[in-house]
């Protein structure tokens, strides 16, 4: 960069500087927003209130759709705090394991737009053979490709490893895109996966299903410690 050059872009920022001090300097000097070129895509501008004018909109227009977006996360939160509630109410209700294994699946399937769903019950907790249930009498030692995600005791969610996921889901695992996975502390673990890869990512927000593990782990506990 030569001097000059160099000279130049001081001073340019000098002005700049200076302008941002004193933003009211048009005021004394009103014949300057006349000459000036204001920057636009589409070429210049007729003046320097029409340039503010379409900064305003433009920046009107962000904040509006940055309201429509947040107001679209908050209907999404509501309806999915509803369902939560919904299926709280309904395993609450069920009286025997085998109900309440079956509601919480049901409601998974039906209120939570998920494809596939599994149960993994460790121990002695039987419950009568379905499709969605995998009885590990083991328990955590006899799943060793799932030791990390039981020993920190959080919800995750993504795509699995090929041996979680046929460890789950068997022959369906190539259909099962995305999953999410949570602990039920001592009983086992609960698996939703969707066709979608979308549908459950990493990184995504976990109080939902923290709530949903909380849910089933409790009725778990209760059930048990009534038989």
């Amino acid at each position: 960069m030569t001097n000059a050059l160099l000279d130049d872009t001081l001073k340019a920022s000098e002005v700049a500087a200076y302008l941002r001090r004193h933003p009211d300097f048009l005021s004394s000097y009103p014949e300057l927003a006349a000459v000036l070129t204001m920057p636009r895509e589409q070429g210049a501008v007729a003046s320097l209130a029409a340039y503010q004018l379409q900064t305003l909109r433009d920046k009107n227009g962000d904040l509006e759709r940055k309201l429509v977006e947040l107001t679209t996360i908050a209907a999404q939160n509501e309806r999915l705090m509803q369902r939560v509630h919904e299926l709280n109410v309904a395993v609450l209700r069920a009286n025997t394991p085998a109900v309440a294994a079956r509601t919480v699946v049901a409601k998974l399937l039906d209120d939570f737009g998920t494809d596939q769903v599994r149960l993994v019950l460790f121990g002695q907790m039987l419950l009568p053979p379905a499709d969605w249930l995998i009885h590990e009498a083991g328990g955590r030692a006899a799943m060793p490709e799932f030791a990390d995600f039981l020993a920190h005791h959080e919800p995750i969610s993504g795509r699995l490893s090929a041996e979680r996921m046929y460890r789950l889901f068997g022959q369906q695992a190539p259909e099962v895109r995305s999953v999410a996975l949570m602990p039920l502390g001592e009983y086992g673990l609960l698996a939703i996966g969707s066709h979608d890869p979308d549908h459950f990512q990493p990184g995504m927000g976990t109080m939902f299903l923290k709530m949903i593990s909380a849910t089933v782990t409790a009725s778990l506990a209760r059930l048990q410690d009534g038989a």
